[in-house]
Parts: structure tokens; sequence; C-alpha cells
């Protein structure tokens, strides 16, 4: 690993170059956690980018998920998972015997971890709290609702919420296609699936009201909802769409586009609710936008561009003010933005 400077660059923090090549990001308070497609996570320091720690998964990483108090990390891959602990540097291993694609923390003491073609709840200690029933095909994505009491299982077929200690689940939420990214309003009141068959589907959590955004032009493997649970961003195209959840929700409008890439390849909110939006493409570029500007149907341009040089793996916020940015070949960047009313 290669380190820069602090303040090389426009607006960059620090600059490293890594061994592996970058698939996830993962930041919480001090941390940042860097997924590599070899296997290799690597856990840095958010002021400086120094390594503090690495996580090997035999087989390749896939996902990397800080707790809420970076005191633990969940590495997840083809082969299986592991957990990292600060306090020693150790770590635990576990053959999932199954594709293993996700980790969610629901709180600093407990996460779920896909595991085949069951969700697995563990304590920060290894021990295993509780399992799903095997669902029809592999788990493709998780999310917590409820404050962590509520947990929503995506498989082929349908989304399947389970509460505490229930194998069985006690909402289903069908759709025959294969589900490949999930994304869970901050309120609880929408459960959005981004889809193989180029489609959102969007279940009402009240009354399971459904609706579908069908017609992109690609796959949508990348949604995420800002912090007010009022704005869904999502790939699927060389625009991506934010759309607007306000109210009764997106049912008869159109989304915001926002084009500057060929192909989408990482999107993260900036926290807070200005609706700040950082994407990035396979062309390298880093696009900064007020996503949640204009009228229903505008196609916005980016407030500013970064050139990375090489496609863009990830993108993480770590805090308001830090924008880190992870590339395929093998860098890693800070940039600071010191205020949110302006990018």
């Amino acid at each position: 690993m290669s380190i820069a400077a602090p303040g090389t660059g426009l607006g960059t923090v620090w600059d490293l170059t890594l061994d592996d090549a970058p698939v996830a990001l993962s930041t919480a308070r001090d941390l940042v956690a860097v997924a590599g497609a070899e296997g290799t996570t690597g856990i840095l320091d958010t002021a400086t980018g120094a390594a503090l720690g690495t996580v090997e998964l035999p087989g390749g990483a896939l996902h990397a998920a800080l707790s809420p108090d970076a005191r633990h990390l969940v590495a997840t891959g083809p082969t299986g998972y592991a957990l990292w602990r600060r306090e020693d540097g150790s770590s635990t291993l576990w053959e999932s015997g199954g594709w293993s694609s996700a980790a969610r923390w629901a709180d600093a003491d407990r996460f779920a971890v896909a595991s085949g073609r069951r969700a697995l709840v563990r304590d920060t200690g290894g021990q295993e709290l509780w399992a799903t029933e095997p669902a029809a095909s592999t788990v493709t994505d998780l999310a917590w609702t409820r404050g962590g009491r509520r947990l929503a299982v995506a498989a082929y077929g349908a989304v399947r919420c389970h509460e505490r200690h229930q194998a069985a689940p006690v909402r289903t939420y069908p759709y025959v296609g294969s589900h490949l990214a999930l994304a869970v309003a901050p309120t609880g009141r929408w459960i959005c699936s981004g889809n193989q068959d180029a489609s959102i589907h969007i279940w009402r959590t009240r009354d399971a009201g459904e609706l579908t955004m069908s017609g992109y032009p690609e796959k949508v493997s990348r949604l995420a909802f800002d912090d007010t649970g009022c704005w869904l961003a999502a790939d699927g195209a060389p625009d991506v769409t934010v759309w607007d959840f306000r109210g009764k929700g997106p049912a008869g409008t159109a989304p915001r586009s926002l084009r500057c890439h060929e192909t989408v390849t990482a999107l993260a909110w900036r926290p807070g609710p200005d609706g700040h939006l950082a994407t990035g493409g396979d062309d390298g570029t880093i696009a900064l936008w007020h996503a949640t500007a204009g009228r229903p149907e505008a196609r916005l341009r980016p407030v500013r561009t970064l050139d990375g040089g090489a496609a863009v793996a990830a993108l993480a916020w770590a805090g308001p003010e830090l924008l880190v940015c992870a590339y395929r070949d093998g860098r890693v960047r800070a940039h600071h933005l010191p205020s949110r009313t302006a990018l």
C-alpha cells in the first residue's frame, strides 16, 4: 500500500493505493473499510487513511459493513463471512455453504448476514441468535426496519419480513423476479427492490399496496433512500433516476434524471436533508448533484465533477464533509467538501 500526503489534489484529504481491487466501502465514526475482490478488507483511519487492520476472506469479498460504533466489521464473500473485532484485531470466519452477499447491522450489538438461502442474526460475540427459514433461492440483500426489530430479506419471488427469533416470515411481499438490491425508507413506510428484469418494485408497508416502475434499459442493482426517506435514487440506465416519495408516493409521477456517466457504478446520498447525491461511473468520473432540485421530468446537471482516471467501484460518505471514493485500479481517495449547503 502507498499513501500520499494529506492535502494532495483538489479537496483531497488523503490518497492511497491498495494491493486489491476495491468492490465495496463502509464508513462509521473514525473508520473506513474497503472490501477487495481478492478477499482482503482493509480498515483505515478516516482522518489520515492509515491502515489499522485487515480481514481475509478465502474466495474473495463482496461487501463490508462496519458497526455503528465502529467497534466491529462484518465482511462477506462467495464462500462465507467474517467478524472483525477492533479491540484486539481478531477475526472469526464462518463458511456459509453458499453465497454471502451482504451484512446489515441492527444496532451496535447485532448484525444480520446473508448465508446462502437463509439470513442469520449474530451478536458481536459471534453467537447465532436466530435464523430465517430457507428462501426459494439465494438471499441477495437485507434491510432492518422498525429500529432493528424487523428484518427484510430479499430472494427470488418475494421480500419477506421477519420479527426477532421467528424463522417464518410475518409479512411477505411477493414479486415474480430476481431482486438485486433492497432499500427501506428510514420512516419504514416503503420497501423497494431493484430487479434483474430492469424494474423497481415498491410496496407500501401500511397496506401492502404495490407499484412497479419498469422500462429501465438495464437491470436495477443500486437503490438508496436519502436520510429524509422522501427521495429514492436508482441506477438502471445512463441516467440516475431520483423518485419523489413525498405525500402519497411516486405513483403517477416522473423522476428527475441525472446524466453524467455512460454506466453508473456507484451512488451515495450525503448525510442530511439537503438532497445532495454523489454518483460514480465506469469512466472514472464522480459527479455531485443537487439531486432533488427542479421539477419532475427535469434533467439535472452536476454541480461539480471529480476525475479519478479509473472506473469508480464504490462511494461512501464519512459524515457530511468527507466523501470516500474507491476505484477499480486499487486507489482510494477522501475528498473534503466542507459545506452541506454547497457542493
